[in-house]
């Protein structure tokens, strides 16, 4: 069985704080591999489309072939699937695809402090888990923490990454930068 690590997101655009996830994935974490699985769009964000979601996957293809030493697979899966997105159909569509395979969701903290808001969570948490990455602003530790307390600390997995590697760095802070005419080319993936 393969430990696949699915880090899905819109990825507008990759940056050098996603490469810097991936590789703490497969080098500090111990995956065999990470599904770079990109989203055409969130539920929670709605001013994205399919096409925008090719080009995008594209984008992905291209910036993950610049660096061959990663484990990385970009994966389309969520382009294929009905709308709107939930992230728990994702992981049972690479299930399904792969029953052999256990597959972790990849999150950043600001997320784990949202996710009772996601479509069937609890399962997901239970079924798939969940490896946490830090962010600037948002505390980690107390969203498990207050997760645990619904199920007295049994069935969640929760791995948080308290090591990994914090940069300071988002897509829409580079969409900015490039909107006003600046060169962000060191930010990207």
């Amino acid at each position: 069985m393969k430990r696949v690590a699915v880090y899905s997101g819109t990825f507008n655009p990759l940056h050098i704080g996603h490469l810097a996830i991936m590789r703490y994935l497969t080098e500090r974490m111990g995956f065999d591999e990470v599904y770079l699985v990109v989203s055409p769009q969130s539920p929670f964000k709605c001013h994205l489309d399919a096409e925008s979601g090719k080009e995008r996957f594209r984008a992905a293809q291209a910036a993950v072939a610049r660096h061959p030493e990663l484990k990385v697979r970009p994966d389309d899966t969520e382009l294929h699937l009905p709308a709107p997105n939930y992230t728990i159909r994702t992981l049972d569509a690479l299930k399904r695809r792969e029953p052999d395979n256990g597959f972790t969701l990849i999150i950043g903290a600001d997320n784990l402090e949202e996710i009772a808001r996601w479509r069937d969570y609890r399962r997901l948490l239970t079924e798939y888990g969940v490896a946490v990455y830090p962010r600037q602003g948002h505390d980690m530790d107390a969203a498990k923490k207050r997760l645990e307390g619904e199920t007295g600390g049994d069935g969640y997995r929760i791995t948080l990454m308290s090591d990994a590697p914090v940069v300071d760095v988002s897509s829409t802070m580079i969409r900015e930068g490039l909107a006003a005419g600046k060169d962000m080319s060191r930010f990207l993936m």
